[in-house]
């Protein structure tokens, strides 16, 4: 009986090993692997952002069901929510986090500091404290980031070449996001260097944004720089008929411009998701995430929106519509 029983773990322990052996040398992962994915908005808005994440990974031989499973857990853009939905997934015990967005980094990071975290896209995520460096970010987080500040910057620059007689700017930052808090100084520096005022407006839910947009009006505000924020990506196309409504010209990133907003210069979000799985990949095969160096989004788009300028009377500036990678007629 004992003899048996020792026959049927060695066959298993055998069995196991020959198939981890098969699966690698088909170019399969050698386990399935579980990914838990803290989403800060809805399915609706960045569901096709964690399409891109997947699609990422069948590029690199994964296969869904097979190779890797995601449990989602989204917070409905209530940050508020979000320690508790990464708390869940660190129960789960999975192999990697996967986020998007200073909030949910640091819901991650806050939640565990064993399990791998991969962040999709994360503005100035030194200037926040999620990393000690973008080279070197130690820790357990590592992913893609940009130069936030300097991002918004050059928005800035933009609107004013687009619309040279513009005096005095708003800038709609949501005060729940540690990295819109730290863009303004940047923000209002370059401003000044281009002739803006600016006024700093706070928002942190969809319900905030008419009396944000009513604080614009009676502040005189000419014009609206929208940050990126996962709320305001979410909430892109309310946000561009409020700036329509309120013959506001305004600048953000590239899917507000698409959403109807005025003007828009940003990183391209799927193609961020998308290198984001090659984090997820080199965790999976040995690599420790404060060791593999943060990247930089690869793709930029500047997009112009005319048929918003039309709506407003506007006419935007020739060397802007020269720049522009796509124009919305």
């Amino acid at each position: 009986m004992i003899e048996r029983e020792v026959s049927r773990r060695a066959f298993v322990v055998l069995a196991t090993a020959l198939l981890a052996s098969s699966r690698m040398a088909h170019g399969q992962p050698a386990k399935a692997y579980r990914i838990g994915f803290l989403g800060t908005t809805s399915p609706k808005s960045h569901g096709t952002f964690l399409d891109a994440f997947r699609d990422g990974l069948r590029e690199r031989g994964y296969v869904e069901g097979r190779d890797v499973t995601i449990e989602a857990r989204w917070a409905e853009s209530d940050y508020d929510r979000l320690a508790a939905l990464a708390g869940d997934l660190v129960r789960l015990n999975v192999d990697l986090i996967l986020t998007h967005g200073t909030p949910g980094a640091r819901a991650a990071k806050e939640a565990t500091r064993t399990i791998p975290i991969v962040v999709a896209l994360a503005g100035d995520v030194v200037a926040t404290g999620l990393v000690s460096s973008l080279a070197r970010p130690g820790g357990n987080l590592t992913g893609v980031s940009f130069f936030f500040p300097e991002l918004n910057a050059k928005r800035v620059e933009m609107l004013k070449e687009a619309l040279p007689r513009l005096k005095r700017v708003a800038v709609l930052m949501n005060d729940a996001n540690a990295a819109n808090l730290v863009t303004f100084d940047t923000t209002t520096r370059m401003a000044r260097t281009v002739g803006f005022d600016t006024v700093k407006i706070l928002a942190h839910s969809a319900e905030d944004f008419e009396r944000a947009f009513g604080e614009m009006e009676r502040a005189r505000c000419e014009a609206v720089v929208i940050y990126e924020d996962p709320l305001f990506v979410a909430q892109a196309t309310q946000l561009a008929a409020l700036a329509q409504r309120r013959r506001l010209p305004s600048v953000g990133f590239r899917e507000y411009a698409d959403a109807g907003g005025l003007l828009g210069f940003g990183v391209n979000f799927p193609d961020a998701w998308r290198r984001a799985s090659g984090f997820a990949d080199r965790i999976f095969k040995g690599g420790k995430p404060g060791d593999l160096p943060m990247e930089q989004p690869g793709k930029y788009d500047t997009v112009v929106n005319l048929r918003t300028a039309r709506a407003l009377r506007l006419a935007i500036q020739p060397r802007v519509l020269h720049r522009a990678d796509r124009i919305l007629e």
